[in-house]
């Protein structure tokens, strides 16, 4: 087996990063030696979380596409040339599909797809041409299943597996390497309220950020947390689609974002709500 790359000195981003998984992946990568920088809507937060891992926090509103950009550019006039970015937030609001207003449609897309298809952009127009770098689009399983409750989220998450599968290929040769991390439910304000399923285990956000923080040290694109997601997915695949859909039934993997509490979640839809300035502002205009 190759020797694991040290990440001592690298320049990482985590867009997203002042809350779970966001924070966690900060402090595991802060703790492995690189140069962390966090990018967060909530720069108050963020810089707490800085503070308190050792990283750098700076304001970063991932649906203003030219904030983005200057965000980046930033980045490097302070720190130095990004060798990692991992496309970290995101948000999931919940509810049945007919009832999601068009704003909270557009908020999903500009945040948890559009955002990454321009941070990924950006990133390998920085990173090619130095032959070096590693791009992190953070999906989720629903990524590789739709789950009811989470029509449109499911769809921005296929989006970001679709995008990563197609740029790894370009990438092919170029020395960029791209990983897509699919995480199980985590157990973060994310998830406030979702009920538990025998079928899909919950996960903590250190368990998401260690398999970043390894799938940097020794380069893989599918990344599932927990590993064994992909057993489970592999299982479901080969099954009739009824069958597959008995299973879930059975499970009660077909509730886990459906049968969610809206009191345990009204904070977090609340803030949810308001996280996508730049888009709300060209939503109306």
């Amino acid at each position: 087996m190759a020797r694991a790359r040290s990440l001592v000195g690298r320049v990482v981003i985590v867009t997203g990063g002042a809350r779970g998984i966001g924070a966690a992946t900060a402090a595991a990568l802060a703790k492995a030696g690189a140069s962390v920088v966090i990018g967060d809507l909530d720069l108050e937060v963020a810089k707490r979380t800085a503070d308190e891992v050792g990283a750098l926090a700076l304001p970063l509103d991932v649906t203003d596409r030219a904030g983005f950009t200057r965000f980046l550019d930033e980045v490097e006039k302070q720190v130095g040339p990004i060798d990692v970015l991992i496309n970290n937030a995101g948000i999931m609001r919940v509810g049945r599909f007919e009832d999601e207003d068009d704003r909270t449609t557009a908020q999903h897309l500009a945040i948890n797809l559009h955002a990454v298809i321009h941070g990924t952009r950006e990133a390998v127009r920085r990173m090619r041409p130095r032959g070096t770098g590693h791009i992190v689009n953070i999906s989720s399983a629903a990524g590789k299943a739709g789950f009811p409750g989470g029509a449109t989220y499911s769809a921005t998450k296929h989006g970001v597996v679709g995008l990563s599968e197609a740029v790894r290929v370009e990438l092919r040769g170029s020395g960029v390497e791209i990983s897509v991390v699919m995480p199980a439910v985590v157990r973060t304000e994310l998830a406030a309220g979702l009920p538990e399923s025998r079928f899909i285990k919950p996960v903590e956000a250190s368990d998401v950020a260690d398999a970043i923080v390894k799938t940097l040290q020794r380069p893989k694109f599918d990344v599932f947390v927990p590993r064994s997601l992909d057993a489970t997915f592999r299982f479901t695949r080969v099954l009739p689609r009824p069958a597959a859909e008995w299973v879930a039934r059975t499970f009660k993997s077909d509730q886990v974002l459906f049968g969610a509490s809206p009191e345990a979640r009204k904070e977090y839809e609340a803030r949810a709500a308001a996280s996508a300035p730049a888009a709300d502002r060209e939503n109306a205009g």
